[in-house]
């Protein structure tokens, strides 16, 4: 039970990686807070969490609303008294030819993914602050250390959200630690959905054959799933990690980045 009597807030969490890291924290002791922009989804995680046992409630939420950010941190600390854990992990994602991207596009994926973890960190922070103690783990990409093509949007944005780490880890040493998790292909709408469809239709392939190729580009040899990604979120919010700060580390079975 590493993470016994710890509250943890993880954004993006009504599915997929922020999913697998809620029921992870859960299953070690942490008082989870499922935050989720679709309310169905984020009831429903929350319930699993407590079917198996363990303490958690939900919020529907959009992270690019300052007072959307606020008040959820506000209902953490009625809920539960505290926040020692922000998992900043909602995001979207765009697979598109660069001189198609407009400027609604850019905006989007920015407000999301660069935006909504500036709300939540500075909301959270606050709080973290007066205590002295709190783990920050952004949800980054093998994107954010690497370009690919027909994804500049996503790209920029988890660029960002690397250097955001960085700096903030600076400054919010030495009584809080920030770092970034940057995953690969993960098992999730993004990989088995989206992106076979869309990055397969512009590069002349199939959704079948575009998986195909990505997946051969792995040397562990097999797809990441949410799971791989919530033992490395696990081990950054544990003590174990104390010591960690502003690391915006590679699970990508072994892509390069």
């Amino acid at each position: 039970m590493r993470l016994a009597d710890r509250v943890a807030i993880v954004t993006g969490s009504g599915r997929g990686i922020g999913k697998g890291i809620a029921q992870k924290f859960a299953q070690e002791g942490a008082k989870i807070l499922i935050v989720d922009i679709d309310p169905h989804t984020a009831e429903a995680t929350a319930a699993e969490i407590q079917k198996a046992g363990h303490q958690a409630a939900w919020r529907k939420v959009d992270v690019t609303r300052e007072a959307e950010v606020k008040e959820m941190v506000a209902f953490a600390l009625r809920e539960f008294g505290q926040i020692d854990i922000l998992v900043n992990n909602a995001g979207i994602v765009q697979a598109a030819p660069f001189l198609e991207l407009s400027e609604q596009d850019w905006d989007a994926i920015l407000a999301v993914n660069l935006k909504g973890v500036v709300l939540c960190t500075k909301a959270v922070v606050a709080e973290m602050m007066k205590r002295k103690s709190g783990k920050i783990i952004n949800i980054a990409s093998r994107a954010g250390r690497v370009g690919i093509a027909h994804m500049a949007s996503y790209c920029a944005s988890k660029f960002a959200v690397v250097g955001l780490t960085q700096s903030n880890a600076m400054e919010f040493a030495p009584h809080i630690t920030v770092n970034a998790i940057c995953p690969g292909i993960v098992m999730t709408y993004m990989w088995e959905e989206y992106l076979p469809v869309h990055l397969g239709k512009i590069r002349g392939l199939s959704p079948e054959e575009m998986q195909r190729s990505r997946l051969a580009t792995v040397p562990m040899g097999r797809p990441q799933y949410p799971e791989d990604v919530a033992k490395v979120a696990l081990f950054l919010a544990s003590p174990d990690a104390d010591y960690i700060t502003g690391q915006a580390i590679m699970d990508t079975g072994g892509m390069s980045g």
